[in-house]
């Protein structure tokens, strides 16, 4: 099956073609290189373009005669979605809804839709799971959350067979150093922490010591990204055995703090990481935990490196690969 990955020369686009390709499906690889990297194409065809251009998407799908798709291009920063709500609707909703509509001229009817937590907004119980009321606090959460509404109606309109992946953070590397996370800028945790380690960038900042939490630092759920990878994977599975459409979220069940996270990087570095605690940011809510047991009903997925210490040692080795 000739698959196109959109926004797979990303970090989790990248490990998902990888995934793909190693269970005899062809990734095709659509991405803008806006956030991606050519070097993280390594396996299948690759078309360097912008989904707003339908119509160049369309001869994309003709060309390589794609019968489904796993569709991550998107914009993904939550504070610049807040000075910028134009970009992320336009990119993220817009792109999508042309997206689907070359799909269903073209008869593609399987699309894996990687969405988000935060398509929930502050969370009223943990651990969060999909019956929790959908109130996004942020255009980026908004702009998913539309993408969710518009498949809903598009599947039962047109008989487009999707699946929505609301992940929670996703983290870690290609354990075969193949690949690994890339993002300028940076804001994911775990590469800051470690670029603080190696004396890259800066002290890392410690955003809130005054949580409910047990060591008053932010807890989040960590999820490695060839576990995301193996889900999307089975989620496509899925779809071709005629499963339902279906939101599901992936994650580990187990909250660290931002604390764990840095003595973590320590251990794998063996060495102290610089840091400086600073206040609260607006909007960042004490602690973010998956509820991910459906996703395990409905597509039989198990985290298979659940573990922070695993996950941090695998970016670890990444970020570090040909220094030691």
């Amino acid at each position: 099956m000739n698959v196109l990955v959109t926004g797979g020369a990303g970090y989790i686009g990248s490990h998902t073609a990888k995934a793909l390709a190693g269970a005899g499906y062809a990734p095709v690889v659509v991405d803008n290189l806006s956030n991606g990297h050519e070097w993280a194409v390594k396996w299948g065809p690759f078309e360097r373009g912008d989904l707003s251009d339908a119509r160049w998407v369309a001869d994309v799908v003709r060309r390589h005669r794609v019968e489904a798709v796993v569709h991550f291009a998107a914009s993904a920063y939550v504070g610049e979605s807040m000075t910028q709500p134009r970009k992320y609707f336009h990119n993220n909703t817009v792109n999508t809804l042309q997206l689907l509509d070359v799909m269903v001229d073209a008869g593609v009817r399987s699309i894996v839709f990687s969405s988000t937590c935060a398509t929930y907004g502050m969370p009223q119980r943990l651990p969060l799971d999909e019956t929790h009321p959908q109130s996004p606090v942020n255009p980026y959460g908004e702009s998913k959350l539309a993408v969710e509404r518009i498949l809903h109606w598009y599947g039962r309109a047109y008989g487009i067979g999707w699946v929505a992946l609301r992940y929670f953070n996703a983290a870690g590397a290609d354990p075969d150093g193949e690949i690994g996370e890339v993002h300028d800028p940076e804001t994911h945790l775990i590469p800051l922490v470690i670029g603080a380690a190696l004396g890259e960038v800066g002290p890392v900042g410690v955003f809130g010591t005054d949580y409910p939490t047990p060591d008053g630092t932010a807890i989040r759920d960590y999820i490695h990204v060839m576990d995301l990878a193996d889900a999307h994977l089975r989620a496509l599975e899925y779809l071709a055995r005629g499963g339902e459409s279906v939101a599901l979220n992936l994650g580990t069940g187990e909250g660290h703090s931002v604390r764990a996270v840095i003595e973590a990087v320590e251990s794998a570095a063996g060495r102290p990481v610089p840091r400086v605690d600073s206040p609260r940011r607006a909007g960042d809510p004490p602690s973010l935990v998956a509820n991910a047991a459906r996703a395990r009903e409905v597509l039989g997925w198990t985290p298979r490196y659940p573990e922070l210490r695993t996950i941090v040692e695998h970016a670890w080795r990444w970020h570090t690969r040909g220094t030691r």
